[in-house]
């Protein structure tokens, strides 16, 4: 039965504008995922989406669709411009399917994967995991438009296999604090940083970066509660899910490279302190923390308690959870 409601309502979703008031992303189909996977019933779902569809305003009706993505990447602009991009990949998945679609267009917008504080990915992930075309079109459009590549670096070589001593040298480094804008607007400030630059490609890209990288920002999250850091939680697990999707094991570890710089330019825009003490651990289940997620009307709330329980699940550790408590209040 939620799975029928989950299907309509990211259908009627669609209608909806991809962000509003001052370019925040419009959350609503990633949050009603969220909590489908969580357990939340249909009812539960209807309720979470009228109360948040109050914020959002109804997208253009789309011209022509515009399958020319790349001529699109980064451009977001006119409303126009996502409806018509949007019928383009309606179009393209119709024609081609989703495995051809996505081997083409991943890995080009994967060099921009930071694209509005990582939700072009995040809702990108969603929508697949939810297998709906419709939303797997918003989200694909949606990244394009937002599409953030960050300044290349020069090549180095990689010394440094642990993320949290990568990221503490790189942060000696940042002499400009990076204060005011949306998380998006001041990763893009951080990377443009000298000492970033030298930094930001140091890291070892191994089959273990991603976990590494999941686990430091699960840590730091429980530890600070930074609202920019709970993005980096939440885009890991996108990753995670969107990483088998690439054409090859090339594209994968060029996806994983441009992560870690949009991580690491999201670690300098946050200033949360690595390795800060975490409180007092207050024990709760995932049981338990899947209800609070549930009742809650917060959507970054709901996200991060789904994405640190699949994580947990994939990482086997417990920092996820520890997390997931912060991001509920306990």
């Amino acid at each position: 039965m939620s799975e029928a409601v989950l299907r309509e309502l990211l259908d009627t979703g669609r209608r909806y504008a991809p962000e509003y008031t001052g370019a925040l992303s419009n959350h609503l189909p990633m949050a009603l995922v969220a909590l489908h996977r969580l357990g939340a019933d249909g009812e539960r779902l209807r309720v979470f989406f009228d109360d948040y569809a109050r914020r959002l305003s109804l997208v253009a009706q789309a011209a022509a669709p515009d399958t020319d993505w790349r001529a699109a990447l980064g451009r977001f602009g006119p409303a126009r411009a996502f409806a018509d991009l949007q019928a383009g990949f309606d179009a393209q998945l119709r024609s081609r399917g989703r495995a051809a679609l996505l081997h083409e267009v991943l890995p080009v917008l994967m060099e921009g994967i930071g694209a509005a504080a990582f939700h072009g990915l995040i809702r990108t992930a969603y929508a697949l995991d939810a297998g709906h075309d419709g939303e797997l079109a918003s989200g694909l459009a949606y990244w394009t438009l937002r599409h953030l590549p960050l300044p290349a670096p020069p090549a180095a070589v990689p010394v440094q296999a642990d993320p949290a001593r990568w990221l503490e040298a790189l942060n000696a480094e940042i002499v400009v604090r990076i204060e005011g804008g949306l998380i998006f607007e001041r990763m893009r400030t951080a990377a443009r940083q000298v000492g970033f630059e030298r930094h930001a490609n140091a890291l070892v890209i191994d089959a273990g970066t991603l976990q590494r990288l999941a686990e430091l920002a699960a840590r730091t999250y429980a530890a600070t509660r930074d609202f920019t850091v709970l993005h980096l939680v939440t885009s890991a697990h996108a990753l995670r899910i969107l990483l088998p999707h690439l054409p090859d094991e090339a594209a994968r570890a060029a996806a994983l490279q441009a992560y870690a710089r949009a991580y690491a330019a999201g670690v300098v825009a946050s200033g949360a302190a690595l390795g800060a003490a975490e409180p007092h651990d207050a024990g709760l289940s995932w049981t338990e923390l899947e209800e609070r997620a549930r009742r809650s009307a917060d959507d970054h709330v709901i996200k991060l308690v789904y994405s640190a329980r699949e994580e947990a699940r994939a990482c086997g550790s417990d920092a996820h959870r520890r997390a997931a408590q912060r991001a509920v209040g306990a």
